[in-house]
């Protein structure tokens, strides 16, 4: 069966005529749901169930962004609430234990929720490292401000996932914690030296490299490629994530139609798949931008193919467990900050 190197959206709360054709026709590997293809369960489980009836395959992966704190799809009332990365991380500091064990609580639930419609991955767990000055797109996303929590913490979220069958997609790799940027709206540029980069940013995700999947950052980090921004610079790619960081798992760029990126979308993905991205992610429906990416996209073979596969063998692997009572174990951590 051949597929595409690609991920993308659509326009609403269900398939266009137009966008079932166009799927039918790429055969992208996943897809990824946003607010405005969200109203309530049983829309969102019958989307996620058009969308795969459209690929022929029933565990075709579905992101969505679930983070908690600000960046949730999933709302209420139909879904409950989660805290924010930097919540989480105020239990950790109180308490070590206390702290892990929320981060996979919040994962595990929510990764209930997503099953529950049909959802297989979240893009999650945030491993990027704030520093003081940089721009508030990363903030409070954030479990904190060293490596050594981010780290601790992002494995605990990672693992609750897994542990509900949804699969984590670690971001944004090598790093956006230091730009001074909102790469959705400009390029990031980060000036800091390698060393103090494997120190800080690179760290987290060196100590995650096990993961399945990770998402890169649209940021140019001048002193190793002053030229490009990690999600199209071979370098980045190939001598950080690859070789320092030590990641093998399939790595996908950023949203293609973030304005940090430039030229036109054809030379967008060619350029990412170029730097070695296995798969590129557009995400705003708009039918002409993600028909120009995926004339554009590879089928998926060697180690991308392989990649993809190997990540498709964890999907729907689900530990038993007694849902409401992890509820009621999460919501008494969090009644003293509440």
């Amino acid at each position: 069966m051949r597929i595409k190197a690609l991920i993308a959206g659509c326009t609403g709360h269900r398939l266009t005529s137009d966008e079932k054709q166009f799927f039918r026709d790429a055969q992208p590997w996943g897809f990824i749901v946003f607010a405005r293809n969200i109203d309530n369960p049983d829309q969102l489980r019958e989307l996620c169930n058009e969308m795969r009836d459209c690929v022929g395959r029933g565990n075709a992966p579905i992101l969505v962004d679930q983070e908690g704190g600000r960046v949730r799809r999933m709302r209420p009332p139909h879904w409950r609430d989660y805290y924010s990365g930097e919540k989480l991380g105020d239990l950790y500091r109180k308490d070590q234990a206390t702290g892990l064990r929320a981060a996979w609580l919040q994962s595990r639930l929510m990764a209930a929720d997503m099953i529950d419609v049909g959802i297989n991955v979240n893009c999650l767990p945030v491993l990027d490292v704030p520093v003081a000055g940089a721009h508030d797109v990363i903030g409070d996303r954030a479990y904190g401000t060293d490596v050594e929590t981010i780290a601790a913490m992002g494995r605990a979220a990672s693992e609750g996932l897994l542990a509900g069958g949804v699969l984590p997609v670690i971001k944004h790799i090598p790093g956006h914690g230091r730009a001074g940027a909102d790469s959705h709206k400009d390029l990031p540029v980060v000036d800091s030296d390698l060393a103090t980069l494997e120190r800080t940013d690179f760290a987290p995700f060196k100590a995650l490299n096990d993961m399945p999947l990770a998402m890169t950052a649209h940021v140019v980090y001048s002193k190793l490629d002053g030229d490009a921004p990690a999600t199209t610079s071979s370098m980045i790619i190939n001598d950080i994530i690859r070789g320092f960081i030590g990641f093998d798992g399939l790595i996908m760029s950023d949203d293609l139609s973030m304005h940090a990126l430039s030229g036109d979308f054809s030379d967008r993905t060619q350029r990412a798949f170029a730097a070695g991205c296995d798969c590129v992610l557009h995400c705003n429906g708009i039918m002409a931008e993600v028909a120009e990416i995926a004339a554009h996209c590879p089928e998926l073979s060697g180690k991308a193919l392989a990649r993809t596969k190997a990540a498709d063998k964890l999907l729907g692997e689900i530990e038993e467990c007694d849902i409401e009572a992890l509820h009621a174990e999460y919501e008494t951590m969090f009644a003293a900050l509440v």
